[in-house]
């Protein structure tokens, strides 16, 4: 017997098909099958569950097969429309609004029916669009920091996935050639074409009807190589990942193809040799991390928090700070003290004055590491910051560990050691009195406005991006 409200509602709309093709009445059907004509109201509605041997009478009486009552298809174009239209105003979108659904009656034509349907449908398409708040993604992207941290930021099966997919492409050791990229990639059946007219809401486009991934004739700013995007185009097709249902579902994915870049460009297997080795002699650096894999130092001290825990057995954060000293990715397993907002997001907030994330731009020398210790509220930690730039600003990269640690690293004899007390504003965010006293009130600075406090996020399946520009260029490339 059918169980579910939909299926109840299909099957209400044949029992009354069939009545009203055999010209009966509810009390005139009833009677027939021995029942309240009420209750064949109730079954029609679909608000009440028909034993089975009650269908068979009423099939009998109306001349129907019960296999004609038991279908899931609506009897005619009018049950169907009816159908839906309950089943949209039984949605959350809808019965949030608080308002009342429409009362389906005889006098409501199929085409008013039609109208509310595609008022319906665009509250669906603008629900789906419009995925986040800046706040519900901010504590989305909060809660999906938090479960990684739980886990180490280790996802084993993706680890296992790439090492399967670089054997399959006879990748053994060294840098991950561009070659053998496009081999991964005509392994799935799809080619790799470089165009210079993509979108720029996108770093790639993947067409899957002629198999072809789309990406950038050159490097984009900010290290994201050629190799990468072409990598995370894969994943989303060997994770099966489909349009995000939500910004949270968005991240989640957006971590996932990153993570299995990673691993194809620093694999699992030579990447905890090399990093087990460097342990072993006391000289753990991530530009030698960097440079054996070919990758940025960014991704270099990303990759780390992925094995250093799981398989060294040493806890870490890893921090990626604009020049503004604001917290751009973040990671940490080592309780380093990190400032957040009321929702626990982390990203966004400046970062303590005394880091080294911040001190390091005020270096002569940026070609080498930065290495400091810094005493804070949490413990003493060690760090080797490196910073760069791109059009956008400048950045650093910092990774560091618990003191205790530091014995595996180099550039452990530092002398360079500073004293954080933040969160307490004391440490360095409020000016010292001498200067307040001399200042306040006769100070009046023109403050720079940041556009993003009035640009909303950005709407759509995949947040930011074009829909016509991406159609418009596929059909540019047929």
């Amino acid at each position: 017997m059918p169980s579910s409200t939909i299926e109840l509602t299909t099957l209400g709309h044949r029992i009354r098909h069939y009545r009203t093709s055999a010209g009966l009445t509810l009390d005139e059907l009833g009677l027939a099958v021995g029942v309240a004509g009420s209750h064949l109201s109730l079954i029609e509605n679909g608000k009440r569950e028909p034993k089975l041997s009650l269908l068979q009478e009423i099939a009998t009486a109306t001349g129907a097969q019960l296999s004609d009552l038991l279908s899931s298809e609506p009897p005619n174009r009018r049950a169907a429309l009816e159908i839906e239209l309950e089943r949209a105003q039984s949605a959350h979108a809808f019965r949030r609004l608080g308002l009342p659904p429409i009362r389906v009656t005889k006098g409501l034509s199929a085409e008013t029916i039609e109208t509310v349907l595609g008022l319906h449908h665009e509250l669906q398409r603008r629900e789906r669009e419009a995925i986040a708040t800046p706040e519900e993604a901010r504590r989305a992207n909060t809660e999906l920091r938090l479960r990684m941290r739980e886990r180490n930021n280790y996802l084993p099966d993706i680890e296992k996935l790439a090492e399967k997919q670089l054997k399959a492409a006879g990748h053994t050791a060294g840098a991950l050639t561009h070659r053998t990229v496009s081999i991964m990639a005509a392994q799935l059946g799809f080619e790799l074409i470089y165009a210079s007219d993509l979108p720029q809401s996108t770093r790639s486009i993947t067409d899957l009807e002629n198999g072809r991934i789309y990406l950038p004739p050159a490097s984009i700013p900010g290290g994201h190589g050629l190799r990468s995007m072409a990598l995370q185009a894969m994943a989303h097709r060997l994770l099966g990942h489909q349009p995000p249902s939500d910004y949270a579902d968005f991240l989640q994915q957006r971590l996932e193809i990153n993570y299995y870049a990673a691993c194809c460009l620093m694999p699992l297997t030579n990447s905890v040799a090399f990093l087990q080795q460097a342990k072993k002699e006391r000289d753990l650096a991530v530009e030698d991390f960097r440079d054996a894999f070919g990758v940025t130092h960014e991704a270099a001290g990303m990759r780390m928090t992925n094995l250093l825990t799981e398989h060294v057995g040493i806890p870490l954060h890893f921090l990626r700070v604009d020049g503004d000293g604001a917290i751009s990715r973040v990671f940490e397993n080592d309780d380093l003290p990190l400032p957040m907002d009321v929702t626990g997001a982390v990203e966004g907030q400046i970062v303590c004055r005394k880091f080294s994330a911040r001190s390091a731009f005020a270096e002569q020398n940026r070609t080498t590491e930065h290495y400091q210790y810094t005493d804070t509220p949490s413990g003493t930690f060690w760090c080797s910051t490196q910073t760069g730039s791109t059009p956008e600003g400048e950045f650093s990269i910092t990774v560091g560990v618990p003191f205790d640690d530091a014995k595996w690293f180099r550039g452990r004899e530092t002398t360079q050691r500073a004293t954080s007390t933040c969160p307490d504003e004391a440490c360095c965010r409020r000016p010292a009195a001498e200067a307040a006293n001399r200042w306040e009130g006769k100070a009046w600075p023109s403050a720079r406005v940041h556009m993003q406090m009035f640009t909303p996020l950005p709407r759509g399946a995949f947040p930011g991006v074009d829909d016509n520009e991406v159609y418009a260029f596929l059909d540019r490339h047929l």
